[in-house]
């Protein structure tokens, strides 16, 4: 979603498009009850409306809302699109395009019907839990978010009239977005709360992040045979510099450029036996040659720092923020398996309009393949 569209998110109703419904079941006219709420047949097509004038496939967006289920409009509007076949070409096939015509208004289908579900699931939440927004504070902050993507009138008009929505229709959005971080926030509000032993359970399992391993500056020259590797060792013994000798023998460009030094290499970075050789070698000695995949070492310990950890008291400052966030995060995934598993109870939907999200839904049976499913989106696109 680019700037203009950013603060378009899922929402619920400012201006209520929901009926209170008198009896159990779906009604004719409805295509989900919630809990005793209904979601007009009405409403969904208005949003299927907006959904399809969003298209990305110029294609699509030309073909307008798919007719199901014979999708005669949906057809010729991609059988003009089409244009007549370069010659020698087949004509267009009508039961091709009324399979992408059915595909296309089924993504449409399940694309408002989880928005508009979802966004209904938010809206009782709130009121359980005794969480209001005005339309007052939603104006408000529709109207920050409106000014800064839309700097002109002209184009907030241009915008309403290429996507099809209403202003109504963004408030609805910008409600539910408000609603669902003021859920967020009392759901992770005693996370806050963070006590010594939380601190010191995370020092305790993390102690890794907080220790620094010891490390030691290195003269080195890596040669491809023990020979070679004693033959610089040799040299090296009798006087000759390490720059020199590295320059001669070494086949480690990086090291050898530098005149074979190999600053600050950590304890447990290197293969076993060389790793094993280096933080066990005294400073300033020649030792090696050592073998190792790369080849033979041959090495002096110029420099060696010690091993540091922080103390539990010291790693405190840095360890709140993320017990907070993972205690936060923990929160919000208990409560959201539990959301979601209630509302989906409550939520029945109309035959031919049933999604994931509805507790008459049956998961189809398909053959499995090596694709990747694509996740459906919890609100039909904004536009743009």
């Amino acid at each position: 979603m680019n700037n203009s569209l950013r603060f378009l998110a899922p929402g619920a109703a400012i201006l209520s498009i929901f009926a209170f419904a008198s009896c159990g079941g779906v009604s004719s006219s409805d295509v989900a009850d919630i809990d005793g709420t209904t979601i007009s047949k009405t409403t969904f097509n208005r949003w299927v409306a907006v959904a399809a004038n969003s298209s990305q496939d110029p294609a699509a967006k030309a073909a307008g809302v798919p007719d199901p289920p014979n999708y005669t409009k949906c057809i010729a509007a991609k059988t003009k699109a089409a244009g007549r076949p370069v010659k020698g070409q087949p004509l267009p096939n009508p039961a091709t395009y009324k399979t992408e015509c059915d595909q296309q208004y089924t993504q449409l289908k399940d694309q408002v019907m989880t928005f508009l579900i979802r966004s209904e699931w938010l809206e009782l939440q709130a009121n359980e839990m005794g969480i209001t927004v005005s339309d007052t504070k939603v104006k408000a902050e529709f109207l920050k978010a409106r000014k800064q993507a839309f700097p002109e009138d002209k184009q907030y008009a241009d915008f309403l009239k290429t996507s099809g929505q209403t202003e109504a229709d963004l408030l609805y959005r910008q409600r539910s977005q408000m609603l669902e971080q003021k859920i967020t926030a009392q759901v992770q509000k005693d996370s806050k709360t963070v006590s010594d032993a939380d601190i010191s359970a995370y020092y305790k399992k993390n102690q890794a992040q907080f220790t620094q391993p010891a490390t030691r500056d290195l003269n080195v020259i890596l040669t491809k045979t023990e020979a070679q590797a004693n033959k610089a060792k040799a040299a090296l013994e009798g006087g000759a510099s390490f720059a020199s000798v590295a320059n001669q023998y070494s086949i480690d460009a990086a090291s050898k450029k530098d005149g074979g030094k190999l600053p600050a290499v950590a304890q447990g970075s290197q293969e076993g036996a060389f790793d094993k050789a280096i933080f066990g070698a005294p400073l300033n000695k020649v030792v090696g040659p050592v073998k190792t995949s790369l080849g033979y070492y041959v090495f002096e310990v110029t420099k060696e720092t010690p091993k540091k950890v922080q103390t539990e008291a010291q790693a405190a400052k840095a360890i709140k923020p993320i017990v907070t966030s993972e205690k936060g995060q923990k929160a919000l995934t208990n409560f959201g398996k539990i959301y979601q598993a209630r509302w989906k109870e409550m939520t029945e939907c109309q035959t031919g309009y049933i999604v994931a999200d509805c507790n008459n839904y049956k998961k189809p049976k398909t053959t499995p393949t090596t694709s990747t499913p694509q996740q459906t989106p919890t609100a039909p696109p904004a536009g743009g």
